[in-house]
């Protein structure tokens, strides 16, 4: 990346750190820092929109590449947003805030200006593929785009049902095993974690496509091991006890397979 590029991209960079701060100052007035993962999602659509309008490459594949990252993102940014504003903050944030004390806004700061760091990150594999000089269309961006609507539409789907099992009353206290959650523990960040293969079959021809293989091996590691499952299986077993521990026996936690025995299909032991 020469000089010329980095300073296309800086006023992007720089805008993305003052939205997190303003997103910040939302949270102290609101109280509820699960605001970030909505600018999380939105922040990678929106930056990846603007090298689709300032990079000087073909129009035709930053428009193809600008509208695969803004699906996914927008989609997703949508979806955190209903899930999360206006309603109590999530446990996980909670804790952070009783573990910090009288630090917490000051930490909550760096850790909003962390997220807009990833948001950076995450988005160069998307500037890869505009970059990228290969036939735009060719057989790698068509297999892109099945990926992305895999991905899209599997989270979508997941999101749905966990939507669904909770509206019933019946279902408080127990633990969702209805369509794509028999199969996974959390298909959801499955897909999500899929979607990001989007980048490395659209990037195939550029001289950086290995670089951006990190970018999915990264969000495997955060989900399995940092800020996804551990967090989310924590507060599942505060709240679930028993039944979601059953649940982990028989269940994978992250690419969906076939339950093992122990449970049908409805999450009832064999009688």
């Amino acid at each position: 990346m020469g000089a010329n590029m980095l300073l296309t991209l800086l006023p992007g960079w720089l805008a993305v750190a003052g939205f997190f701060w303003i997103l910040w100052l939302i949270q102290r007035r609101t109280g509820n820092a699960g605001i970030v993962d909505v600018g999380w999602a939105f922040g990678i659509g929106l930056l990846v929109a603007y090298y689709a309008a300032v990079l000087p490459v073909s129009p035709v594949r930053r428009i193809l590449v600008g509208l695969v990252a803004c699906a996914w993102s927008f989609r997703l940014g949508y979806y955190l947003f209903r899930r999360n504003v206006g309603k109590p903050e999530e446990g996980r944030y909670k804790t952070l805030r009783e573990k910090w004390g009288n630090q917490a806004d000051r930490n909550l700061l760096w850790f909003f200006e962390a997220q807009a760091v990833t948001v950076i990150l995450l988005s160069l594999p998307a500037w890869v593929a505009m970059t990228n000089p290969a036939r735009v269309f060719g057989i790698w961006d068509v297999a892109g785009v099945l990926v992305l609507l895999a991905s899209v539409g599997g989270e979508a789907v997941a999101d749905h049902q966990l939507a669904m099992f909770k509206r019933d009353l019946a279902s408080k206290g127990k633990t969702c095993r209805a369509g794509l959650w028999r199969y996974s523990r959390h298909p959801n960040y499955f897909f999500e974690w899929l979607h990001w293969w989007v980048y490395v079959l659209m990037s195939i021809g550029s001289p950086y496509a290995w670089a951006t293989v990190v970018a999915p091996l990264v969000m495997l590691y955060l989900l399995l091991k940092v800020t996804g499952i551990p967090a989310t299986e924590a507060q599942a077993i505060a709240s679930r006890g028993d039944d979601y521990r059953e649940y982990q026996r028989t269940t994978s936690a992250f690419f969906p397979w076939f339950p093992r025995e122990g449970q049908d299909g409805a999450g009832n032991q064999p009688g």
